[in-house]
């Protein structure tokens, strides 16, 4: 980790062009979401250098993060944290023309975030805050567990929790699925510590977690640790790096088909920035793009810039690649380039 809030992506996209004082949220209306088609939102894809994901869409300058998809590309959901309240949001492709993002059904009465999907598209994991029947429903990050849905039809059944030997008394978080059903997430420790495990699916159950060692445990502290389905590398958001930029960076640590890993490697100044959070990645369906969150600037917002009004501020404030946690994209290119002999 670590309803409905009604034209948050839209008033994002109106905020660009007018002040507080020039538009009020009242006069926004669905006519105003832009005509999407095409995969990806219709976004041209990255290369090597990374690039925002709908800027004003996704990417709203709102505190968004943890996108993911079904394996048809044809629903996108992703987190976003407006005051003190964190949802889920979807879109989908519907005849040919993406939606208006809104808050999914089974998310914006407790905190919801992280979503993941399994790659047979068949199960929808991620992290909620909702009680289970005999706990107290409280306000907060309280009851951390991960929860999943099975796939009905075009939607999602009931969420459930995975209970044991997965959920504990600790908090657990950020799922990760790979091809064979193997769940990977965060577990965090008395000492606020967080680590890496691992539970293999068999007859239709998760086994006893295994914690990984310190290649992918690396730091003074890491979560939210992204494994590839093939389960050939894993992103790991670390914290405490000797060779770190700044803060928490992303490393890339390979694993062998005898299921060593190699030492995590720093991804460097194309993904990692030295005053950036970053700390939530996911892949494409085909695992040819790599979406990561970062509070990283688009070129031409440092300092010094030319608002001298607090209108001017706030528009500013709130254009994606400002400052706030975005949703950015690139080329797994980059990851394969970082890949070291015999792995």
């Amino acid at each position: 980790m670590n309803k409905s809030v009604l034209g948050l992506l839209v008033i994002s996209l109106a905020i660009v062009a007018c002040t507080p004082q020039q538009q009020d949220v009242a006069e926004l209306d669905e006519s105003f979401f832009p005509e999407l088609s095409g995969p990806y939102l219709g976004q041209e894809p990255p290369g090597l250098e990374p690039k925002l994901v709908a800027p004003g869409i996704v990417s709203t300058g709102r505190h968004t993060r943890d996108l993911a998809m079904t394996p048809d590309g044809n629903e996108i959901y992703f987190g976003a944290t407006v005051g003190n309240r964190t949802v889920i949001l979807m879109t989908k492709q519907v005849e040919g023309r993406w939606t208006e993002p809104e808050v999914a059904p089974f998310s914006g009465r407790y905190l919801d975030i992280e979503p993941a999907i399994s790659p047979d598209g068949q199960r929808f994991f991620f992290l909620s805050t909702r009680p289970q029947a005999h706990q107290e429903e409280k306000p907060g990050w309280v009851y951390q567990d991960i929860w999943a849905m099975e796939r009905e039809g075009d939607g999602w059944g009931e969420p459930y929790n995975l209970g044991p030997p997965v959920n504990s008394e600790a908090s657990e978080y950020f799922p990760s699925l790979t091809v064979d059903g193997t769940l990977y997430f965060t577990r965090e420790g008395e000492d606020g510590v967080s680590a890496t495990y691992r539970s293999r699916f068999s007859d239709g159950a998760y086994l006893e977690p295994e914690r990984l060692g310190p290649e992918v445990n690396c730091g003074t502290n890491r979560f939210n640790v992204l494994v590839a389905p093939d389960e050939s590398f894993a992103v790991v958001p670390a914290l405490g790096m000797e060779d770190s930029l700044g803060g928490v960076d992303y490393y890339v640590v390979f694993r062998s088909a005898d299921d060593t890993w190699s030492e995590p490697i720093n991804m460097g100044p194309a993904i990692n920035q030295p005053d950036g959070r970053e700390w939530s990645a996911s892949l494409s369906p085909d695992g040819a793009y790599l979406f990561f969150m970062s509070s990283r600037l688009v070129e031409g917002a440092e300092l010094p810039f030319e608002a001298t009004t607090m209108s001017q501020l706030l528009t500013i404030g709130a254009q994606p690649g400002r400052g706030s946690s975005d949703i950015w994209w690139v080329s797994t290119e980059v990851i394969e380039r970082l890949r070291p002999e015999g792995f």
